[in-house]
Order: C-alpha cells, then sequence, then structure tokens
C-alpha cells in the first residue's frame, strides 16, 4: 500500500550483508552480538564523549518471487541479504546526536550506504560489528557538537522532552521461519491465474507477482535486551489496467497475503477476484464521469480502513506531535471528541488474524527491542493517546512499542494493526438508508459509496495543506431509490479535522485491508480493520487523466473472457 510521503533518510549505520546461499548465522549469534556490544560500550567509556546507549541489529532477508502476466512468466529471482544497523547515542537521554537542528529534520542523520561484508563466523561478526562501531562512534561525537552548537543559537522548543527514553530490558527467542519457495510450482500457479487477462482484448496491461519473504531479525542493545524473531510473508499481487474512450486510463489491484504459500494460491479465491476485477475494469470504461462533489457518503469496510489509515493513523504516531515541520493536528487534542461517542480507535500489534484473515501488522517486539503494546488511541470519541517509540513528547514518557522502520532507516512511531471498533453498529441497510435521508436533506440527487480505496497520500507537514487525496478505484452513484450505478474519475480528498467531524455512523460489515507503509522509516506491513461508514458530507475532485486515445490497432487477442473457475492444472 503506498501511502507517499516526503522521504527523508535519518540516523542509523546500515551495513548491507549479501549472500544467497541460505544463512549460517549460528544459534550463538545473540551472544556473539551482545558479546561484542558490551566490549565496545566499556572500551568506549575513557573517551570525553562515551555513548549512553548502542543497539545492534542483523536483519536477514530471504526472498523469492515469480513475476509475469497475460498467462506467461517474465522473470523469477531468489535472494538472501542480510543488513546491519547501529544506533550509537552519545549525550544523555535529554540531549543526544540525534537531536534534529538544521536541515535535518526529525530523527536526524542519513544512512551511510550500504557496504558488502561477510558474517558467516563468529569471528567475521565481530570484526564487522567492531569496524562499524568505531565508525558509528566517531561520526556521532561529532554529530552532537553540531546539536550542541547549533541549539544554542534556536529558540527554546515548545515541547521540552528528551531525545530518548528509557525501556526496560527483554529477552525473546524463536526459531528461525524456513522459506518455501516451489517457483516452479509459482510459475505455473502465475500463469492460470493471469491467463483470463490475456483473453480480454480491452484489457492493456497485466502484471502479477508472486513473492515469498522471511525476515529475521537479532537486535542487542545496552539495556541487557537480547531479542530474535522470524518473520514468514507470502504475497500475491496482480493488477491490470484497461482505457476509457476518453483516454482515462483506469487500474485496479488486489492483493492476498498470508504466512504460508499453501493457504496464500487459493485457486478460488484468487480466479474469482482476477474474473471479477475484469468485470469491474469493462464496467469502469464506459461509467459516467463525476464532476467535483460534496455530499454523503458511505465507505465500505476496506475503504474506512485505508481512510483511518492515511488521515488518522499517521497523524497520532508519537513524532508528528513534537517535530517543528509537522502539522501537529492533534498535538493539543487530548481529551477532546474527535469522533461520535460509539467510535474507539486502536492499534494493537498483539493480534495476529481477524476471523479466518491474518493480519500484516502483527510483531511481538518493534525495531527498538520494545514488547508491542494494544493502544487505545481513541476511546469513545476521545483521544487518548499516541503511537510511541523511544522517542519521548509531553505527556508521553516512554515508548509503547511502535517504533518500526525498514533496514537502514531509523525508528520512528509507525502503525501495526488498526481497528476500528464501534458500539451498536446499524445493518449496511439501515445505514444506506441513513445515507438517503442525508441525501434528501441536503437536497442531492444521489450520494456516494466508496467500495474500494487502494491507498494515496496524506501530508502532515506545515510546508503544504494539511490535507489528503485517497485513491478510489470502485465508486458507485446510490441513487433516491436504493440503485446503485458505478462511476469513475474521482479522488476522495479534503482536510482531517473536517472530514472526522462529519463521521456520524457505523455498520457492523467488517472487512480488513493489509499493505505496505512507506515514510520516513521505509516500508513496514499494516493491517486496518474497519466497518463501512457514514461520512454526511465528503468531497471529491476530478482524477488526473491521460488524453491518450485508445489503441487504434485491434488486439490480436480474440474470444470471449473464459470466466470459468479453474483448479490449479488446468489449461
Amino acid at each position: 500500500m503506498k501511502l507517499p510521503k516526503e522521504s527523508r533518510l535519518t540516523f542509523g549505520f546500515l551495513v548491507a550483508i549479501l549472500a544467497f546461499a541460505p544463512s549460517s548465522l549460528s544459534a550463538e549469534t545473540l551472544d556473539v552480538m551482545k558479546k561484542e556490544l558490551d566490549r565496545a560500550f566499556e572500551a568506549l567509556q575513557v573517551e570525553e564523549e562515551p555513548p549512553y546507549y548502542i543497539s545492534y541489529e542483523i536483519t536477514e532477508d530471504a526472498v523469492a518471487s515469480v513475476s509475469g502476466g497475460f498467462g506467461e512468466i517474465n522473470s523469477e529471482n531468489h535472494t538472501m541479504s542480510r543488513y546491519l544497523d547501529i544506533d550509537l547515542r552519545v549525550g544523555d537521554y535529554s540531549l543526544d546526536n540525534t537531536h534534529p537542528v538544521g536541515n535535518r529534520g526529525f530523527g536526524g542523520f542519513g544512512s551511510r550506504g550500504p557496504t558488502m561484508i561477510g558474517v558467516e563466523h563468529a569471528e567475521s561478526l565481530q570484526a564487522t560489528l567492531w569496524y562499524r562501531t568505531d565508525a558509528a562512534y566517531k561520526a556521532a561525537v561529532a554529530q552532537f557538537k553540531n546539536v550542541k552548537s547549533e541549539i544554542q543559537s534556536r529558540v527554546e522548543a515548545d515541547d521540552k522532552s528528551g531525545d530518548f527514553s528509557e525501556a526496560p530490558a527483554s529477552e525473546y527467542s524463536m526459531d528461525r521461519e524456513e522459506l518455501v519457495s516451489d517457483t516452479a510450482a509459482w510459475g505455473q500457479k502465475l500463469r492460470q491465474f493471469t491467463k483470463p487477462f490475456a483473453q480480454a482484448e480491452f484489457i492493456q496491461s497485466n502484471a502479477a507477482n508472486i513473492t515469498g519473504e522471511v525476515e529475521t531479525r537479532w537486535f542487542v542493545n545496552t539495556d541487557g535486551t537480547k531479542i530474535k524473531t522470524s518473520r514468514a510473508l507470502y504475497r500475491m499481487v496482480v493488477q491490470a489496467t484497461a482505457k476509457a474512450d476518453d483516454g482515462m486510463v483506469l487500474s485496479l489491484v488486489e492483493t492476498f497475503e498470508s504466512s504460508s504459500a499453501e493457504k496464500l494460491l487459493d485457486d478460488e479465491q484468487i480466479l474469482t477476484a482476477v474474473n471479477k476485477m475484469i468485470d469491474d475494469l469493462e464496467a469502469l470504461r464506459v461509467a459516467t464521469l463525476v464532476d467535483p462533489y460534496t455530499g454523503p457518503a458511505i465507505l465500505s469496510g476496506r475503504a474506512t480502513g485505508v481512510f483511518f489509515h492515511e488521515i488518522l493513523g499517521h497523524r497520532l504516531e508519537g513524532h508528528r506531535q513534537k517535530n517543528e515541520d509537522e502539522g501537529q493536528t492533534f498535538r493539543k487534542q487530548i481529551g477532546k471528541r474527535l469522533l461520535p461517542e460509539t467510535f474507539s480507535v486502536v492499534f494493537d500489534p498483539s493480534i495476529d488474524r481477524w476471523g479466518d484473515i491474518e493480519l500484516s501488522g502483527t510483531f511481538k517486539y518493534d525495531n527498538e527491542g520494545v514488547a508491542g503494546e494494544r493502544v487505545v488511541a481513541i476511546e469513545k470519541g476521545v483521544l487518548k493517546g499516541f503511537l510511541m517509540s523511544r522517542s519521548p513528547i509531553e505527556g508521553f514518557p516512554a515508548s509503547n512499542g511502535h517504533g518500526r522502520k525498514d533496514y537502514g532507516r531509523r525508528v520512528v512511531a509507525r502503525q501495526s494493526n488498526l481497528i476500528v471498533e464501534v458500539d451498536d453498529p446499524y445493518s449496511p441497510e439501515e445505514l444506506q438508508e441513513l445515507l438517503l435521508e442525508k441525501v434528501r436533506e441536503q437536497g442531492k440527487e444521489f450520494g456516494l459509496y466508496f467500495d474500494n480505496i487502494t491507498g494515496g497520500f496524506t501530508m502532515t507537514g506545515r510546508s503544504m495543506p494539511n490535507a489528503f487525496n485517497v485513491t478510489p478505484v470502485l465508486v458507485y452513484k446510490i441513487h433516491l431509490d436504493g440503485t446503485r450505478e458505478i462511476v469513475r474519475g474521482v479522488d476522495l480528498i479534503g482536510t482531517p479535522l473536517t472530514t472526522f467531524s462529519r463521521v456520524e455512523a457505523a455498520a457492523s460489515d467488517y472487512d480488513v485491508f493489509n499493505g505496505m507503509c512507506g515514510a520516513e522509516s521505509g516500508w513496514v506491513p499494516v493491517s486496518a480493520v474497519a466497518p463501512s461508514i457514514l461520512v454526511s458530507q465528503i468531497e471529491v475532485q476530478k482524477k488526473a487523466s491521460s488524453r491518450d486515445i485508445p489503441p487504434i490497432l485491434p488486439s490480436p487477442i480474440q474470444g470471449p473472457i473464459d470466466t470459468s473457475i479453474q483448479l490449479f492444472g488446468g489449461e
């Protein structure tokens, strides 16, 4: 799930350790890391600016993938990569070398870039840690001198909390997951799943990818934490485009995720989704364009999940309340009502599924070695708290286990499993009746129903309007008689405080969105669980559109679309 925001590389010392064979890191890796960590920390205490905190994190990423489209395979890849991140801090918890000054923005400095090394044996790993820790220390001392110099010429910050917070030591270890990567079978599946697109002459492009990934992390720090976690994630993404007669490019994407390849590649589920994509694209090609509109709308459960993630979730990330470049939308809103009293919003990384659907935003420990906690952000409509890493803010001095990152990036507070909980929900039919009441009250001819949203972007900073633009891909007019008409060409826009003040009710039809979220600390897996909601007034604008005419040459594909469900092995 793409959530674009200005990408700011941040303080962290990265070493990429590349291999193309199964890892030989032993079960003693944590002990080797801890031994060298303690040795380095003790040795550096005699320096003029000794470190007060050091952490090592090794991330091993085993990936296998097959890509193709239109019933054919384009590529197959297998990679094994290992990365080392070092967080070394000089100064103290109140002020250290990561303090934002100058044009560095929140979180400090950029990555030094990857360096290829090997860590197949304990001695090799120790030497790598020694060399990179030495470089990290020298850079941190220089940065801290810069920090102390620059803060002399800056006015005192509104938020006087420190740069880092204390956290309890934790010990946890799990076995490494094994990557199951039968790419030959995956290729056969991919051909089967994408063949229907080749039978639809109006489909202009089709791409699909089946990926298996196992991420294993080893983490130690000078607080005494020693953690090893491993997680498998299998994903299939299917994308297809068509073009309307007026030149508008129409695109649909479906994503499937599971903790096992066997559960992921469900023939009936995927082929049903593929055939629906084809039918929807055919309908969208001749659908009516919607002019700019303000009025009542219903968002499906899936659309609501993306909507809350984009517009609310990012603004509840703790560092955004402190960063002077951020809009700080909700910083002064603690204890104030943001939603109806029937609504609560929680973030819970400990939940691994919702019904039969696995959740992607699940984890036991975050990237700072802190156990992921259930966070009640909004309770009965009232804002209660924020998602916190170990970077404190006023009123929230400690982490709640939401410090997350991709390798090579600096940790910031990020979302996990967002869950919108609603008391006394309406049935979907009752929610539609409420919508039609609003349509009549406002003198409109129709309301809108957003069936699916693929993502979008939200601007949380001060340099541009503090607004959002999310991307609906399936939108319907709901007429006063209750009939639905598919439409196209709209983006859902607005500002957060106004939009959330217009949320009025919710239904009982929960749905799940799983995806990847991109922000300052890289890409992390997230989930959103939510019901359909009624918003008394939304705003849509026209979507950007190509003026290129549809293809002049006829498609070489002949014959009707085969919409039958073919079981694995069928041709």
